[in-house]
């Protein structure tokens, strides 16, 4: 049988592994961040009726420019967002898979915060940009001066800034933000895939991009919408940065389903986004239990909490696996990270890791 290495792979990629979480069929998964509660069952029915009306038409490739999705995502983010600001994509990662294409490539850079999320060096390597890992302060959190020395110092063509920060929760102010912005000669996404579950008074760094056409901020319907498996990830940006996606877009990239779907949801936002109180009385109560179970948790301003502690990360992961808990071993040192799921899931992983911790 032939290997990966018997082929003629670009030398960049070689050794090098794919992306991917654990995947199995247990009661209660929380590892890899969806939210976990069903879709009201009205908003579904509604779904499911324009996807029955866009069907009839599929002999027809779709809009290419997606206008009609376009217009209600701009009416969702609010903020003075224009549809002409708005790009959409397969899914966060192939939206950034896009910026990386338009403005990375061999011989440009890409910077991100580690601990951040994994998939951001696999999407760089995929498109020949170097991938640079800053550092980050104590408790995983980020600083203006520590995140602008570092840009000014390694002067990237991209930086990543993930808000809240995936896999460690940790929230990102609107100082550093600007700090970066202020510190790079290139693009700046700001990655907020978490951003429904920050406090109502946090600001979304959408209350930056006028005036700065070099900022982008990523988002998604997976998480907060409970849409992962539609797939539909999009940004907001100058105008300018989206007609250079159309460089390197794949043509008709997005299916008439996905359109007509993601549309129909946020005709409901506020009935797909009810949830999104009880996840967050979930995620507080995870911060508050693990604590009181000897725990390291971490602020968290997403769906998910990383908590440190773990004497044995690989055997703690198994033990609750053994009891049909699945939650996610993310490689940093003597840490975990667990969803925060509906009040039974929760619950049932409390009960599972109480009874593996030490007396």
């Amino acid at each position: 049988m032939t290997a990966l290495d018997d082929l003629p792979i670009r030398d960049d990629l070689r050794g090098q592994r794919p992306y991917g979480a654990p995947q199995a069929l247990v009661p209660v998964a929380l590892n890899v961040n969806e939210n976990t509660h069903p879709i009201p069952e009205a908003v579904a029915h509604d779904i499911v009726a324009s996807l029955a009306s866009a069907v009839l038409t599929v002999n027809r490739y779709p809009d290419r420019e997606f206008t009609e999705l376009r217009e209600a995502l701009a009416g969702y983010l609010g903020h003075g967002v224009t549809p002409g600001q708005i790009w959409a994509g397969n899914g966060s990662n192939e939206v950034l898979q896009h910026i990386l294409q338009a403005f990375g490539g061999p011989g440009r850079s890409l910077l991100g915060f580690t601990p951040t999320y994994s998939m951001y060096p696999l999407l760089a390597a995929g498109v020949g940009t170097r991938w640079i890992p800053a550092t980050r302060d104590a408790e995983f959190e980020l600083s203006p001066e520590t995140a602008a020395r570092q840009v000014a110092e390694a002067d990237p063509d991209l930086v990543f800034l993930c808000s809240p920060n995936n896999p460690t929760g940790t929230p990102l102010s609107l100082e550093t933000i600007t700090a970066v912005y202020e510190a790079s000669r290139g693009m700046v996404i700001v990655d907020e895939a978490y951003a429904e579950f920050a406090p109502d008074d946090e600001a979304s760094a959408l209350t930056l991009l006028e005036g700065r056409p070099r900022l982008i901020v990523s988002r998604t319907m997976s998480k907060a919408f409970a849409f992962a498996g539609v797939r539909l990830g999009y940004l907001a940006a100058d105008p300018a940065v989206v007609d250079a996606l159309r460089l390197v877009r794949l043509p008709y990239h997005l299916s008439a389903l996905t359109q007509a779907a993601a549309t129909a949801a946020l005709r409901h936002a506020d009935e797909m986004l009810a949830m999104v109180d009880d996840i967050r009385t979930q995620r507080d109560r995870l911060v508050v239990e693990l604590g009181r179970l000897g725990y390291d948790p971490k602020r968290s301003g997403s769906n998910f909490v990383l908590f440190g502690g773990v004497a044995d990360p690989h055997a703690a992961f198994e033990a609750l696996f053994a009891r049909g808990i699945l939650i996610r071993d993310v490689g940093i040192p003597n840490h975990l990270r667990v969803t925060a799921g509906t009040e039974a899931e929760t619950t049932a992983f409390l009960e599972a890791l109480a009874a593996i911790s030490p007396a």
